[in-house]
């Protein structure tokens, strides 16, 4: 598989309603992003297979969406794949689920656990956090650039970083040797941007010079 430059996250969190979470990711969608997760950690079954679908059905078809964590309601919803964590179910256990034809990630924080993913099924690893993030309540240690590289020494499939990426830094790591950067919150937009625009941004800083 080849892993677009930019990796966006729409985590429910962020969005007090569902009308919120489609516009962001319609903007999203209208910057550029062909690749976008979806992660819910608090919502129950029925309300995430409710805004995975209404991203299934708003999103155009380039547009690949993975679902965090379940798989279930990733084939319920037609995903396009299926991201887990060291805490989810294993790898193995959702390639089971979800066949061979769906993309299949897994996070990872240090080494031992970049080689064990590298071991299993998972289509691309996910390396972090690589900065300082605020987007999860408990995050594990910060792994610096040198996790990148590192990671990079283990395995040969798509590496993606993740955590505290943005605007400023995500050229440092890809050129640590990350395929693709994992985006939340520097695609939010502000008082003088959008997320439209933010993605935008991004990808004019991954164009060839």
């Amino acid at each position: 598989m080849k892993l677009p430059r930019l990796y966006a996250i729409a985590d429910a969190g962020f969005f007090p309603a569902t009308e919120s979470l489609l516009q962001f990711a319609q903007e999203l969608a209208a910057g550029g992003v062909t690749l976008l997760q979806y992660r819910n950690k608090n919502g129950s079954a029925r309300q995430i297979l409710d805004q995975a679908l209404g991203l299934r059905h708003t999103l155009p078809e380039h547009v690949h969406l993975i679902l965090n964590d379940r798989a279930d309601l990733a084939l319920a919803a037609s995903f396009n794949g299926v991201h887990v964590g060291q805490d989810d179910l294993s790898p193995a256990s959702v390639r089971n689920l979800i066949g061979p034809d769906r993309w299949l990630g897994a996070s990872t924080h240090n080494p031992e656990q970049v080689r064990a993913a590298n071991a299993t099924d998972a289509d691309y690893i996910a390396i972090g956090p690589i900065f300082p993030t605020r987007s999860k309540a408990n995050p594990d240690p910060v792994v610096g650039l040198a996790g990148i590289r590192r990671a990079r020494e283990l395995t040969r499939k798509p590496l993606v970083a993740i955590g505290g990426i943005t605007r400023e830094n995500c050229r440092s790591a890809m050129d640590a040797g990350a395929d693709s950067v994992a985006v939340i919150s520097d695609l939010l937009g502000g008082p003088n941007s959008s997320p439209q625009a933010a993605a935008e941004h991004f990808l004019r800083l991954f164009a060839p010079a």
